[in-house]
């Protein structure tokens, strides 16, 4: 990690419609020391590269890579280069109730560092996301990703009660969350949106659906408009007509999805049913 370029960018990101948006840190630093702070929000980070030196509670906290390091609201602490120089972590800061979507009660966390290489992967991922990196993700999508996974982290690694994991009516739930998304395809309802209706939390209403369909509302929501794009392509639209027609934010948007779930670009598969149909 020594002799790189030290950088700290911040990004937002909108994870539900009237709520404040989630602050999303990307830093790097080889000297910088952080002087005792403290945080409204919990921090939520993910050590990539380098260790760090954390002060907190009145211990001190050593994270190498690939740990994820979680403190409470309000609590004072430190950040600085551990012993191999420098260090490098994504972090985010979401407000308690993003953690309490699957529990009963808030979550603590009695150790602050967790080893938990498949949820560290699959944060590091969403923050990339969510921060731009690689694109925006649909508003259904970003509510869907990161509280999920906080859900995760709270219920794996947390002290609280835990709401049940079995939903009844799962197949019931899913059928209405269906029906709404396809009537409502060009601007689709919010999680909470689709939960309140139903008197569930969005993780609830999340888990019955994935136990039903074996995906996320958004994962149908893109499948579903993957569908009626094709239909638009065979009558001879064009790609971005049928984008906007189906309610993907632009061509882009739709392509993406096309690729995951046909395996070949909405123009390819359009060049192809032509060249078929002559």
């Amino acid at each position: 990690m020594r002799g790189g370029r030290e950088y700290a960018s911040w990004a937002r990101a909108r994870l539900e419609p009237c709520a404040p948006p989630l602050d999303l840190l990307t830093a790097r630093f080889d000297r910088h020391r952080y002087a005792p702070h403290y945080h409204e929000e919990y921090t939520v980070g993910v050590c990539v590269g380098g260790s760090e030196i954390i002060d907190y509670r009145g211990g001190r906290l050593d994270v190498g890579p690939g740990t994820i390091v979680v403190l409470a609201p309000g609590e004072v602490h430190t950040g600085g280069p551990g012993r191999r120089g420098g260090y490098a972590y994504r972090a985010m800061y979401p407000a308690p109730h993003l953690l309490a979507d699957g529990t009963l009660t808030a979550p603590n966390f009695r150790d602050p560092v967790l080893n938990d290489p498949e949820l560290a992967a699959a944060l590091r991922t969403a923050h990339t996301e969510l921060s731009g990196s690689t694109g925006a993700l649909d508003p259904l999508e970003a509510e869907s990703r990161l509280p999920w996974l906080l859900t995760a982290l709270a219920r794996r690694h947390g002290s609280a009660r835990l709401l049940p994991d079995t939903v009844p009516g799962a197949d019931r739930i899913a059928r209405a969350v269906r029906d709404r998304l396809a009537d409502e395809l060009l601007a689709p309802p919010s999680l909470a949106e689709l939960a309140a209706p139903l008197g569930l939390s969005r993780y609830q209403l999340l888990r019955a659906f994935r136990t039903s369909t074996g995906m996320p509302p958004y994962a149908w929501l893109a499948q579903h408009r993957v569908t009626r794009a094709r239909a638009l392509l065979d009558a001879g639209l064009r790609p971005a007509q049928a984008a906007s027609l189906v309610g993907f934010a632009d061509q882009a948007h739709l392509t993406r999805w096309f690729r995951r779930v046909l395996g070949v670009t909405p123009a390819a598969y359009r060049n192809s049913v032509q060249d078929s149909g002559r």
